[in-house]
């Protein structure tokens, strides 16, 4: 027995005779489309062919050190710099985006210098610059600013490593793209429900925790995971502080045995691997902060449909 649900979904009943000669739907022939599927065929298999039994990329020489100790080492360098500079990178981003939307002129300015420098210097000098920052500065310290004594003082050159400079770059220059992504996700909560949250007596603290953040993170998180798999792919830019990361330590070893595209191609295969689970993980991240607001979310005709089907089972 058919509900009213049903009849909304199914339709009225086609008039006249059914039947597999009714039902059947005819599709156009679309011989532009099966050629071109065909070529494209055609070309990847003959790629894919030249490339397996090419005898300059070495395969034997791919296999040997794919598992290798050293290039582990330089994976795992790989992957510490990518978490380490994206969770450093998006506090840095919370903070100068609640910057750029505050009342105060002065962390306005302070907030769009920011993000105008580090967006606006390429990447691969801020990094070289960081390495050399012993030039400038050769001892940091804590003490009494302007002049005063110092308390405690470090040589530059044994604070910041390769490692710590890459750390710097990647994560300050991170900051300055968070802080736009996670501004425009601020931005697009509409104010006159930050507005009803305090008339109702919120805090802002909690009209953000409660009202705006729950709904900026579906504009926030896809855009944070390109940024992270886009940041595993950033890293090999450290290879020219040597950073010691997976690019880093696949130089070094072509170096001594002359095998570049092999070792190059090892490394390639590790940055796929890594940015394919980056990519796995974003799409169900995704997916847990879109609940609510796809297809069926209460406003849509879908989600109307579904409710009445939950209404209707409840009824019996």
């Amino acid at each position: 027995m058919s509900t009213p649900v049903d009849a909304i979904v199914k339709g009225p009943a086609p008039a006249g005779p059914t039947g597999p000669e009714v039902n059947r739907i005819s599709h156009p022939l679309r011989p532009g489309r099966w050629l071109a599927a065909g070529v494209t065929a055609l070309v990847l298999a003959w790629l894919a062919w030249t490339i397996a039994i090419n005898p300059n990329l070495h395969w034997d020489i791919v296999v040997e050190y794919q598992f290798d100790r050293v290039i582990l080492e330089g994976l795992w360098v790989t992957v510490q710099l990518t978490a380490a500079s994206m969770a450093i990178g998006v506090v840095l981003g919370v903070i100068v985006a609640l910057m750029q939307v505050s009342d105060s002129r002065t962390l306005r300015a302070g907030a769009m210098a920011y993000v105008w420098f580090f967006r606006g210097t390429p990447l691969l000098v801020q990094l070289i610059f960081w390495f050399n920052i012993a030039l400038i500065f050769p001892e940091v310290g804590l003490g009494v600013p302007f002049g005063g004594p110092k308390l405690v003082t470090w040589e530059t050159n044994t604070l910041v490593t390769g490692f710590v400079a890459a750390l710097l770059g990647l994560s300050i220059n991170e900051g300055a793209y968070m802080s736009e992504i996670v501004r425009a996700g601020l931005r697009s909560v509409d104010p006159g429900q930050q507005e009803a949250a305090a008339a109702l007596g919120m805090s802002r603290m909690k009209i953000m925790k409660r009202v705006v953040l729950p709904q900026a993170m579906r504009i926030i998180v896809p855009p944070t995971g390109n940024q992270f798999i886009s940041m595993l792919k950033t890293t090999s830019l450290v290879s020219v502080i040597a950073g010691a990361d997976l690019l880093t330590v696949a130089q070094r070893l072509y170096l001594t045995n002359f095998e570049v595209i092999a070792l190059l191609i090892v490394a390639s295969i590790w940055y796929l691997v890594l940015t394919t689970v980056a990519s796995i993980g974003q799409y169900y991240l995704e997916r847990r902060f879109s609940r609510g607001f796809g297809a069926t979310a209460p406003g849509t005709l879908r989600g109307r449909i579904t409710r009445n089907l939950r209404l209707t089972g409840s009824a019996r």
